[in-house]
């Protein structure tokens, strides 16, 4: 359907039509009527004022209807065209279509025809139009989908690093780079407080000029880290407010979010847009749960570090015991062969006959000797015991 309001341009230098065309019918329902006499005019003012819909005259002087379509088509000017004829002209409006007119007006009409006539071009117009919208808003979502799938990507990209990358300085990188694509940024940079000065480093960086890339490990100030540092809170800024900040150097836009551990402040995850758009709350959203996943990381790593520092402990705790117990078992070893050896000598009876009962005693007490010897070299590992010869 056609609304009333739709711009009509009316070419006709015939006043009795230009009167009932564009008074008595046009302009009586609504629709506003521009009316010129010729062709040049007709192009000066759909440049001018774009209608809706352009009625012309096919016996217009100089410049005909046809020539019209043709100039029309030469500046640009997509809009519909409808002749008006006369009965007898069949292959001039022929002629017409095959130059693009949209509809014709056989005349003399009535004033029920002239109106039926417009509104079928017009109805077709606002038709093109709502598809033209719904392609517009068809696309606008599907671009809108396509970045929200980018997003969710990175973020999922980010989560698997988390859990199978080991290497922090890569996986720090990672972090960056899903950064810059869930904030559509173009600069990021990660900083990380230091443990034992509690200044924040610059630990990984994408896109950042020289000048600040050749502080990596060293403390970095771009004038807004430290308030997020102090608030715990995420901040954003854009425009002229970001003048203030060193920041701004970079870009127009920047948002810095706190790394935390419980209401710890460990870190911070900075991005900046060389334009002034301002970071949107989905997008501060979407930086927060990067910065979760960064926060992740660094448990991960002092955890890691945890762990290998009792393992160490363990493994020296481990060795001084072993030593401590192959020292032990190495005195009793010695004591066992210092005892066993009288023992022996005396069975030999070289140093006279000793009596049968005086035999069975050193006999068991050199059997007891060398069972305590075998005990002992089963808690290290086994030590020959062998007797001392004089």
């Amino acid at each position: 359907m056609s609304s009333a309001g739709d711009r009509i341009l009316l070419v006709e230098n015939d006043p009795e039509i230009n009167d009932l065309i564009a008074r008595q019918v046009l302009t009586a329902v609504g629709y506003y009527v521009d009316v010129v006499v010729d062709s040049s005019a007709a192009i000066r003012q759909a440049l001018l004022t774009p209608p809706d819909l352009i009625m012309a005259n096919l016996n217009l002087p100089g410049l005909s209807a046809k020539d019209l379509l043709v100039a029309l088509a030469s500046q640009g000017i997509t809009t519909p065209l409808m002749v008006i004829a006369s009965k007898g002209q069949e292959q001039d409006i022929i002629q017409a279509f095959r130059l693009g007119a949209a509809d014709y007006l056989l005349w003399p009409a009535r004033e029920a025809e002239v109106l039926s006539a417009v509104e079928r071009v017009l109805g077709r117009v606002h038709e093109l139009r709502d598809r033209q919208r719904l392609d517009m808003k068809l696309s606008e979502t599907n671009h809108e989908l396509q970045r929200k799938v980018r997003e969710l990507t990175a973020i999922i990209n980010i989560g698997k690093a988390v859990v199978s990358i080991t290497d922090q300085r890569f996986l720090f990188q990672k972090i960056i780079d899903g950064a810059v694509q869930v904030a559509d940024a173009n600069i990021a940079w990660l900083l990380v407080r230091n443990d034992e000065s509690k200044a924040f480093l610059l630990t990984a960086q994408r896109g950042l000029p020289e000048v600040w890339s050749k502080k990596i490990n060293l403390p970095l100030d771009d004038g807004m880290s430290g308030l997020v540092a102090l608030s715990g809170e995420t901040l954003s800024i854009s425009g002229e407010p970001l003048l203030k900040f060193r920041v701004a150097n970079l870009g127009r836009s920047a948002c810095a979010v706190p790394i935390k551990v419980q209401r710890e402040v460990i870190g911070m995850l900075v991005v900046v847009r060389k334009d002034g758009r301002p970071f949107e709350k989905m997008e501060q959203t979407l930086l927060e749960a990067v910065a979760d996943y960064a926060s992740i990381s660094l448990v991960n790593a002092r955890l890691f570090r945890a762990l290998s520092s009792s393992v160490q402990a363990a493994k020296e705790g481990e060795r001084r015991q072993n030593a401590l117990l192959e020292s032990v078992r190495s005195s009793i070893t010695e004591e066992l062969q210092a005892a066993i050896y009288p023992i022996e000598i005396l069975l030999t009876e070289k140093p006279g006959q000793i009596t049968e009962t005086q035999r069975q005693a050193l006999q068991t007490a050199r059997a007891a000797l060398q069972r305590l010897g075998r005990a002992a070299e089963r808690t290290t590992p086994p030590v020959p015991i062998t007797l001392k010869k004089k």
